[in-house]
C-alpha cells in the first residue's frame, strides 16, 4: 500500500511539472513578419515555410476590396486594404487563437497583436475599417468588438462616416 501510494505521489509530481512547462511552451511570445496583405481583414506572415501562413483575422469583417467569384468590391474595402497595408508594413504580429484555429478555407483564424501592444482586430473595429463579424465558437473578445464598433459609429469613423 505504501508503495503504490509513493508510486501515485511521484506520478502526480511529474504530471504537475509536466504541465507547468506545457503552460510556459503556449504562452512563449512568437512575433511573425508580416509578408503580404490580402484585404482588410486577412494577410500572410512569414513562418519559416516557402510560402507562409495565410491569418484571418477573428471577430471582424472588412469590405471586399478586390472582386472574388461572387463577391464584389465593397464600400469602404480598399481603403481598409490600404490602411491595413500601410499600418503592418516593416511590423510583427503575434498570434492568439480562440476555439477554433482554422476556416473551411484552412485559414488561421487569430486574434492579433503588434509588438506596442496594439490589439489589431480591435483598431481596425475601432477606427472604421471594419465590422463585428461575431461566428460562434470564437467569442472570446465579441463584447469589446460590439462596444468599440458602436463608438465608431457614433463618432462616424471610417466607413461609417462615408
Amino acid at each position: 500500500m505504501k508503495s503504490t501510494l509513493t508510486i501515485f505521489i511521484l506520478f502526480c509530481i511529474t504530471l504537475s511539472s509536466y504541465s507547468c512547462k506545457s503552460a510556459k511552451i503556449t504562452n512563449e511570445q512568437h512575433y511573425y513578419a508580416v509578408k503580404k496583405v490580402v484585404d482588410g481583414d486577412t494577410f500572410w506572415i512569414d513562418d519559416g515555410s516557402a510560402k507562409g501562413t495565410k491569418v484571418r483575422l477573428i471577430g471582424v469583417d472588412a469590405p471586399e476590396s478586390r472582386r472574388t467569384g461572387r463577391k464584389e468590391i465593397g464600400f469602404y474595402g480598399k481603403e481598409a486594404k490600404q490602411f491595413l497595408e500601410s499600418f503592418l508594413q516593416d511590423k510583427r504580429v503575434r498570434l492568439e487563437y480562440d476555439v477554433n484555429m482554422y476556416d473551411q478555407y484552412m485559414r488561421v483564424l487569430a486574434y492579433a497583436y503588434l509588438e506596442d501592444g496594439t490589439f489589431l482586430n480591435a483598431y481596425l473595429v475601432e477606427n472604421g475599417y471594419a465590422m463585428v463579424l461575431t461566428v460562434p465558437p470564437n467569442v472570446k473578445h465579441s463584447e469589446l468588438f460590439l462596444k468599440l464598433q458602436q463608438n465608431a459609429r457614433i463618432r462616424n469613423k471610417g466607413l461609417w462616416g462615408k
